[in-house]
């Protein structure tokens, strides 16, 4: 995510201790890493709901394409009653 070598981050303690003093660094950090938290867990929670989302697109098209197959073969056992009844009444 972020390429920080050592030496950067040694100079953002150091910015980081002269701005805030020694006393609030902990706290800080531990307010900066219950942040990075949440933020992971959100991010993890819209990557599996765009999963499911997307799981959910894909039985829909199946099921689409299922239903569109059934009246494709229904629409063909009506076509070839309605010609054996033609020739049924042809021949009579």
């Amino acid at each position: 995510m972020l390429d920080l070598g050592f030496q950067e981050l040694i100079v953002i303690f150091v910015v980081a201790l002269l701005v805030f003093g020694p006393k609030k660094i902990p706290e800080l950090s531990r307010t900066l890493g219950k942040a990075v938290r949440e933020l992971k867990t959100a991010i993890s929670g819209v990557k599996d709901s765009i999963a499911e989302a997307g799981d959910e697109a894909e039985r829909v098209e199946k099921d689409i394409s299922e239903g569109y197959r059934a009246a494709q073969e229904a629409d063909k056992t009506e076509q070839k009653k309605d010609t054996d009844k033609e020739k049924q009444n042809h021949d009579r």
